[in-house]
């Protein structure tokens, strides 16, 4: 078998494996057939029929003409039909015609090359008495073994060793010859030019070898070009030899000398080890000697005398070739795989190349070493240990790396591939796809390094899949749509998918585009939703498919048109039911990609006319329902998943709903799978019941438009008789009670949804009535009334008491629990809508509450079983056990996926013991109770006292959120909702409990800590937080609880630092003191005011909250899709509560941008930024760790929005005085420690830009406001970045006469400013030179100051070892500090001690310098200095 070609090979490897194709005349794959040209008939020559140009000794060469023809024109050269028949005129002259069709005269005239005869040579036929030749047998023949590289066949070695007894015995005798001097055998070496005359003293070497040499060892003339270029290297080796010989032994080793000086060494080296390799010389004298009769011919005729020694050199060298072969042949006879034995015809000779291939593989074994091995895998996919040792029989070694490994690396099955055998790239494929389904699986998460799916994405896999599924060959076809499949969809997504469609707001889910994209979000920033959407389609339309595939890989396929290709599949390849059932899983996945993608799949030619003809047939072959029928097509039968992708399609909009209930006919097929039971469809037992759920999810999904509720009419009987047999489910076990669990799920799901429809007719028929034409549009309502939908009620309920029975049944429970949990929403949204209806009385709607509530709910809530729900929360949840919804290891960023790590547990939030699905139902129908009836409040306040569920809140809000995921984005959604009904119910017992108290800081930080976390889609339950419970003062109790008095009995105890701000000079000088909890009393006052302010500035979500709000309450006639917004993160930010400041900077700045000069603002403004401040200062004070997800340096960064927002902002009496109790809180030691300005902020770009603005502002309106001064020395401590301190000492020292904050009153301690020494060479350079040209002064600017002289002392008096410029610079400081005129300045900057804050000047001075210091002194300045210098004066 021959091998293939692998990666590394080189050319000369391909010219191999093309010779080894040659000599087994194995026959090609492709064949070439050359048609016959019709312009020259079928006689038409060739070029290849011509005879080639033979090497020959005489050339007559044309001077001036190359030797290739010139191109006459730029373009090629045209055939003509009517060549050989062109058409002449008469009056055109020959001349002339015959220079038009002139050719190059190379064409006619080229090299005349005579061939050279004088080497061969002509040997008569030697006379014999036979008639005919005699033929002979090679066995007569003794052959001898081949040396060398070149193998030669068994037959080719004896021709050789025939010809050359031939020319033994036709050779002349050794008397004949003329005698040869000595060192002829040496002239004769057959390594040929080896050398020049080689240099006197060489070991080996006689010492007149150079001077008897017939031939050059370096020259050979084979660069000359000529038929005389071997003469030429003679007449050059004879010059050479003849010079030689007239030059004495000591001129020979002058001019070696001379040579080696110039030469280069390699050189030298490598003449050397020419002659000196002997192995290589009798290697070469073999090859000569296995072709006697050239060896011969080439020599002269004077040299045929040798012949007796050569003969002699031959048969040593034989014999110890011949020894060596032998050796050889009995090591490698007890390896061979098939032991020749002597009555085997023709065996006798073993050639050992051709049975190397038959051994065994060597045994497979781990390397040895810290680099991962390539990862092999089988044809099923899986991954094969690196020492596994597999029988070959398996298929799985035919590869060419790694023979001895099992198994095929992904480079080898890319490659095969492409193969032109249809069953390898099917195979390929298929075994693809195997591996990509197990990656997903994350069956090599713990095995393999890096990701397999990422790597195969990296690699074109998707464009190679697009590819295959063009392929004409249907198994090919179906191989690539298995791969597709798997790569794309997981079907534990479908199926969690599925089991969430009857919870609460479960039927919506968020679009799978994945989050990550690629785009220029800044140049975005100022356009709405719909511009950007518009504005991303148009830079997707102009990528490339590959960009758009690298982010996201259904817009990518989409761009191939891939909808198209499908839909050609099933209509005409009509493939087996693997491959439809594949497609259409494909087909569900765009689907719920978005809303684009499910036009583009509606408005693809037939796809939807072919899936609803072919896959949901009104009628079909009973056959199919027979047990043991193999069904070979699945056209023209029923399917489940076809259903299920209409389900989906319908999800992406009403528009589309409508598309498919009319023009495709789908209302036609809803009655015909509904209006008759599972079991008498001829379909399998669950396919049929499959078939009948997804009938009644589609028919939910238009009723949550509004849409196709005239239906409810037609098929009401048969809805009630499905409602009568529920209680039957309770009894029944096993996969197909599962199944029919979930039918009457979706059946109770889409009666919930008819009757919120219902609910609404009443008020839409009311405003039809009133005919008012102020209204924008008029929506007609829908055909169903509330009277049809009243009388489901009763038996819903009864069915529900029934299941609640088995509460204490853990198996009957789980199987019933998606049941129970749609029937208790249900009652929820039937006694809401029930509460708004004009013709029920309200009376009898309280009372039914009443009954409600104590024959179902409060017996329910005392059970033990609930209890232990409670309990369950926190193990099942996803956020206080954030790794539980990560990615999984193979989650690549452009395929959205739910896929988690560790997959869905039972005690997961969507696992079978989950406890989230039915205890959200329960709050959602107390919520709607206490609502419509506010005096049943008090009868659910056992609801708020569970321990799991105060345990579980507890966690919840101080465990930080998981990464925001399409993974975890639709877990955390449910478990949001279950957090926003419990906050809801809290809110209404605030009111109406005395002992709520107790839960009321617990229920705030929740509420506060889901603002930061609630995701697009969920506005309304956002805005119900901001409106109801944010700002709720019942949920600060602190505030009449003595909270502002602890906050001033704190701060003296602390000794706060909220009264050093306050000085002479400042614009809080004139005002009276106020401490900090009478800044907190007035906040907690103003708390109506500040609520006021936040939701004005949320104004900007009302699009959206508009939206939320028609899913939330009901509003179906609203809804315009079930796809829920794209995730890009929550709602609202982190730092939310800044976010009145933010944005009234950003709108004073653009203001300032366009020209606009704002040198005062408007009164509301002022009151914004008062009211915003305020609540900053609650949250810092009460719920300081709601905060702490936001860096301090943040915080900073947005106060400092207060002193960039217009001119005289900051100097607001109210504003400056909040704005000076949150510095003094962010001041404190451990917030200072915090303090990190280095790393990036969030909505930052860069806090050196900001800090440069905060400067430029100082220097413009600041006044010498400490409060605005304090600001500015902030980020200037040591520890943060030098280019702060650089801004300020070098391109802005003007602020350095006005930043005069005293000491006294500074609330950061100076040791973080001179600790420790400073070490930036230019710093201290500016910290000097400020300091000696008074620009820094300790009247302008004392902080500064101090730490200026601090660092300058320190580093002239620094005696460690560094770098010549450092020290050069310090002694230079040195004298001029000791030269300076001002005694001062020269006194503290030799004198200074240590820092002291209580000291007049900020630190402490030396009585006299220490001894080092004063010698260190003395050294630099060479004065001497006396040890009773005077003292400085302190």
């Amino acid at each position: 078998m021959l091998s293939r070609p692998k990666p590394g090979e080189s050319e000369a490897d391909l010219l191999r494996f093309q010779n080894q194709f040659l000599a087994a005349r194995a026959s090609p794959a492709v064949k070439i057939v050359k048609k016959a040209d019709k312009r020259k008939g079928k006689e038409g020559s060739t070029d290849a029929e011509r005879p080639p140009l033979q090497d020959s000794k005489d050339v007559v060469m044309l001077d001036g003409f190359p030797d290739t023809l010139p191109a006459l024109t730029p373009a090629p050269p045209k055939k003509s039909r009517i060549k050989s028949a062109s058409v002449h005129f008469e009056d055109e002259d020959p001349e002339e015609r015959l220079e038009s069709h002139d050719r190059h005269i190379t064409a006619v005239f080229s090299k005349i090359i005579e061939r050279d005869t004088s080497a061969v040579a002509v040997t008569m036929p030697v006379p014999t008495g036979d008639p005919f030749p005699r033929t002979f047998h090679r066995s007569e023949i003794k052959s001898e073994v081949q040396l060398g590289p070149g193998r030669k066949s068994i037959f080719a070695q004896k021709m050789a060793a025939k010809r050359a007894a031939e020319k033994a015995a036709t050779a002349p005798s050794a008397a004949e010859c003329v005698e040869v001097p000595s060192a002829a055998p040496d002239a004769l070496d057959p390594v040929g030019s080896v050398g020049e005359a080689p240099l006197p003293g060489s070991s080996g070497d006689k010492d007149d070898d150079f001077l008897t040499s017939q031939r050059s060892r370096l020259i050979t003339g084979e660069g000359l070009g000529s038929q005389k270029s071997e003469q030429e290297a003679q007449a050059i080796h004879r010059e050479n030899l003849e010079k030689l010989q007239s030059m004495s032994e000591e001129e020979i080793l002058q001019e070696q000398a001379r040579l080696l000086a110039q030469l280069d060494p390699s050189l030298v080296a490598f003449l050397k080890s020419q002659r000196g390799n002997n192995e290589g010389q009798k290697k070469e004298l073999k090859m000569e000697l296995n072709r006697p009769e050239e060896f011969v011919e080439s020599l002269p005729v004077a040299q045929h005398g040798v012949r007796s020694s050569l003969s002699m050199q031959e048969s040593g060298l034989e014999e110890h070739v011949r020894k060596e072969e032998n050796m050889k042949v009995e090591i490698m006879d007890d390896d061979l795989p098939v032991k020749p034995r002597k009555e085997w015809i023709h065996m006798d000779n073993v050639e050992f190349e051709k049975l190397e291939w038959m051994k065994d593989l060597p045994s497979p074994r781990q390397k040895k070493t810290k680099k991962g091995m390539q990862a092999r895998f089988s044809l099923k996919g899986e991954l094969i240990p690196a020492d596994a040792d597999l029988p070959t029989h398996l298929g799985l070694h035919h590869h060419g790396e790694e023979a001895e490994r099992a198994g095929y690396s992904l480079q080898e099955l890319f490659h095969l591939s492409r193969s032109q055998v249809t069953q390898q790239r099917t195979l390929a494929l298929q075994v693809l796809g195997h591996i990509v389904q197990r990656a997903r699986a994350g069956e090599f998460a713990s095995s393999l390094k890096g990701s397999v799916l990422r790597l195969l994405l990296d690699a074109g896999f998707l464009f190679l899949l697009r590819f295959s599924l063009d392929d004409a060959v249907e198994n090919v076809m179906a191989a690539s749509v298995g791969a597709l499949r798997a790569l794309l969809v997981s079907l534990d997504d479908e199926k969690y998918l599925d089991w969430t469609f009857s919870w609460y707001q479960g039927m919506a889910a968020f679009p799978f585009v994945p989050n990550n994209e690629e785009e220029e979000e800044e140049e975005d920033e100022e356009l709405n939703g719909t511009e950007k959407s518009q504005n991303k389609n148009l830079r997707d339309e102009n990528k490339p498919d590959p960009d758009v595939a690298r982010y996201d890989v259904v817009k990518g396929l989409l761009k191939t048109r891939i909808q198209h290709r499908l839909r050609y599949i099933l209509e005409v390849v009509r493939p087996v039911p693997t491959v439809v059932l594949d497609v259409l899983h494909i087909l569900t996945h765009i689907a719920r990609h978005s809303t684009e993608a499910c036009s583009q799949l509606l408005d693809c030619p037939r796809l939807i006319e072919t899936i609803v003809r072919e896959f949901l047939p009104i009628q079909w072959d009973p056959k199919v329902a027979e047990p043991g029928f193999l069904l070979t097509s699945l056209h023209g039968v029923a399917c489940a998943s076809a259903m299920k992708f209409i389900r989906v399609l319908a999800s992406g909009g009403r528009n589309a709903t409508a598309r498919l209930l009319n023009k495709f006919e789908m209302k036609s097929r809803l009655s015909r799978f509904i209006a008759e039971e599972p079991l008498d469809v001829p379909l399998p037992r669950e396919e049929a019941t499959r078939l009948s759920t997804e009938a009644f999810r589609l028919w939910a999904v238009a009723a949550g438009y509004g849409q196709a509720c005239d239906l409810y009419s037609d098929l009401y009987p048969v809805l009630v008789k499905i409602l009568q047999s529920l209680p039957e489910l309770l009894s029944g076990k096993g996969p197909v009670v599962e199944l029919s669990v979930q039918r009457a799920a979706a059946v109770v799901t889409l009666l919930t949804h008819v009757t919120q429809t219902a609910g609404y007719t009443a008020e839409l028929q009311a405003k039809l009535s009133s005919n008012n034409s102020e209204d924008s549009e008029l929506i007609p309502p829908p055909p169903v009334a509330w009277s049809q939908v009243s009388g489901l009620q009763p038996f819903l309920e009864t069915s529900l008491k029934k299941m609640l029975q088995q509460l204490s049944q853990t198996e009957t429970w789980q199987t019933l629990q998606p049941l129970t949990t749609t029937c208790v929403i249900f009652l929820g949204v039937y006694y809401r809508a029930y509460s708004q209806q004009p013709s029920v009385n309200p009376v009898d709607c309280l009372e039914e509450l009443e009954r409600l509530t104590s024959e179902v709910l409060q017996p329910l809530l005392s059970q033990p079983a609930i209890d232990s729900m409670w309990d369950l929360l926190r193990p099942c949840s996803a956020l206080c056990n954030p790794l539980s919804c990560s990615p999984a290891p193979e989650s690549v960023s452009c395929i959205a996926s739910l896929s988690c790590t560790g997959g869905k547990p039972p005690l997961s939030l969507v696992g079978s013991k989950s406890p989230f699905p039915f205890l959200t139902a329960l709050l959602f129908l107390i919520n709607n109770i206490t609502h419509i009836h506010k005096g049943l409040t008090s009868k659910y306040s056992s609801v708020l006292s569970f321990r799991g569920l105060k345990d579980y809140l507890h966690q919840s809000w101080q465990t930080g959120p998981p990464s925001v995921t399409p993974s975890s984005a639709w877990i955390l959604r449910h478990e949001y909702h279950l957090q926003y009904f419990v906050l809801a119910l809290a809110q209404r017992m605030a009111g109406t409990c005395p002992d709520y108290t107790q839960h009321a800081s617990l229920h705030h930080c929740v509420a506060m800590a889901l603002l930061s976390r609630l995701l697009p889609g969920s506005e309304h339950l956002a805005h119900e937080v901001l409106l109801d419970l944010a700002f709720n003062p019942e949920f600060l109790p602190e505030g009449k609880a003595g909270g502002p008095e602890a906050a001033d009995f704190s701060d003296i105890l602390h000794l706060g630092t909220s009264a050093k701000l306050a000085q002479p000079g400042s614009a809080a000088a004139f005002l009276p003191k106020i401490t900090r909890g009478a800044l907190l009393r007035e906040s907690y006052q103003n708390l109506p005011s500040i609520r006021s302010c936040y939701l004005s500035n949320f104004v900007h979500l009302q699009p959206t909250l508009m939206r939320s709000q028609a899913s939330y309450q009901g509003q179906n006639y609203l809804i315009q899709s079930m796809l829920l917004p794209e995730v890009r993160g929550p709602i609202l930010p982190s730092d939310w509560p800044f976010f009145p400041l933010i944005s009234l900077y950003n709108k004073v700045t653009n203001a300032e941008t366009r020209g606009a000069i704002l040198n005062s603002l408007p009164l509301d403004l002022i009151n914004t930024v008062t009211w915003n401040l305020q609540w900053v200062l609650l949250l810092e004070t009460w719920r300081s760790k709601i905060l702490q997800s936001i860096p301090t340096a943040a915080k900073l960064a947005r106060l400092m929005c207060v002193f960039l927002t217009g001119s005289d902002l900051f100097l607001e009496a109210p504003i400056h005085r909040y704005t000076t109790a949150l510095l003094s809180v962010y001041c404190q030691p451990k917030v200072l420690d915090s303090l990190n300005l280095d790393a990036p902020l969030p909505g930052l770009a860069s806090f050196h830009d900001l800090y440069i603005s905060l400067l430029e502002q100082f220097e413009g309106v600041s006044f010498g406001d400490p409060l605005f001064g304090v600001f500015v020395l902030l980020p200037l401590q040591k520890r943060f970045s030098v280019h702060l301190r650089l801004s300020v000492f070098g391109e802005h020292t003007n602020i350095l006469r006005a930043l005069g904050v005293p000491l006294q009153q500074f609330p950061v301690p100076l040791e973080r400013y001179t600790s420790p020494p400073e070490d930036n060479l230019n710093l201290l350079r500016l910290y000097f030179r400020t300091l000696v040209t008074g620009a820094l002064r300790h009247t302008w600017c004392p902080v500064l100051y101090v730490v200026a002289v601090a660092h300058v002392n320190s580093f002239i008096f620094s005696q460690e070892s560094t770098t010549q410029e450092t020290d050069a610079a310090r002694k230079s400081m040195l004298r001029k500090t000791w030269l300076l005129v001002d005694e001062n300045l020269k006194k503290h900057l030799l004198y200074y001690r240590l820092v002291n804050s209580e000291s007049p000047l900020g630190f402490d001075l030396y009585e006299q310098l220490p001894p080092m210091r004063l010698r260190y002194l003395q050294i630099v300045t060479q004065k001497e200095i006396t040890e009773n210098a005077p003292a400085p004066d302190s």
